[in-house]
């Protein structure tokens, strides 16, 4: 893949709008950040956030700090954006950790609750640290959630139901993965790389976890916020072509020192 420059990438983000003016509209973000604020634990993503963002407007200061939508609360509806240069400033944070993951031939675990976008994002990069060294974590079987089965392609983890890989923000796949591990007396990872629910829960149960949060997501910024995730990168995590993705792939594997 050949590497983008930064400039080179985040025009790149803003043309296929991975970042930039973003298809989730305002409205579905604002109505996000209050169910958080409200307690709904689905937008929590695995997360304990408790009583302290029961203020939808702290919510959304935390977004337009970390995510950069529009901080204006008055703007309703219409478009909302994600600031790309967010997006690749995360994406440095991350490479960083991959960095260290690499050098210390760590145990990383990959999961996505967005097979149908990410699952390559995610696949190249176990690719890229196992060839470093690294031992990527190989799920054990038979593993249900959910009322549906946590399988792994491409050393991705991803939860099926009805022979259909499925979208999820649930908690409970990288729950089955954990807990799975533990049964079979194997070592937790030193580091969880995903998304969603899965990136959440890891880091609410203590371990290093990077992931890949869209605009109508706040949990993962609130928990980059307040330290219990280690870097959230905001970008839309379902664009019209998963090939979108490659150079934001090539750039970061290549600040992780893994090309």
């Amino acid at each position: 893949m050949p590497i983008p420059s930064r400039a080179a990438l985040v025009e790149h983000l803003v043309r296929t709008r991975i970042a930039g003016d973003v298809a989730t509209p305002r409205d579905n973000n604002l109505a996000h950040y209050r169910k958080l604020a409200n307690g709904d634990r689905h937008y929590w993503l695995g997360l304990e956030l408790g009583e302290r963002w029961a203020d939808e407007q702290d919510v959304l200061a935390v977004m337009a700090e970390r995510c950069g939508v529009n901080d204006d609360p008055a703007h309703r509806v219409g478009q909302d954006t994600i600031d790309p240069e967010l997006t690749v400033d995360a994406l440095d944070r991350m490479a960083a950790r991959l960095r260290k993951a690499a050098a210390g031939r760590e145990r990383v675990l990959f999961a996505t609750g967005h097979p149908g976008a990410l699952l390559d994002v995610h696949g190249r990069t176990a690719a890229a640290l196992r060839a470093a060294g690294c031992d990527i974590v190989r799920i054990p079987g038979g593993l249900v959630a959910d009322e549906g089965y946590v399988v792994q392609f491409a050393d991705v983890a991803v939860f099926e139901r009805g022979a259909s890989l499925w979208h999820t923000h649930s908690p409970e796949p990288m729950n089955a993965v954990l807990d799975g591990l533990r049964v079979l007396d194997q070592p937790l990872p030193d580091l969880v790389v995903a998304d969603h629910g899965w990136a959440g829960r890891a880091a609410q149960r203590g371990i290093d976890a990077v992931g890949y949060a869209d605009c109508n997501d706040p949990a993962l910024f609130i928990g980059e916020a307040e330290g219990t995730l280690q870097v959230a990168v905001p970008l839309d995590d379902h664009v019209l072509d998963p090939r979108f993705y490659e150079p934001l792939i090539a750039y970061l594997l290549n600040a992780a020192g893994l090309l």
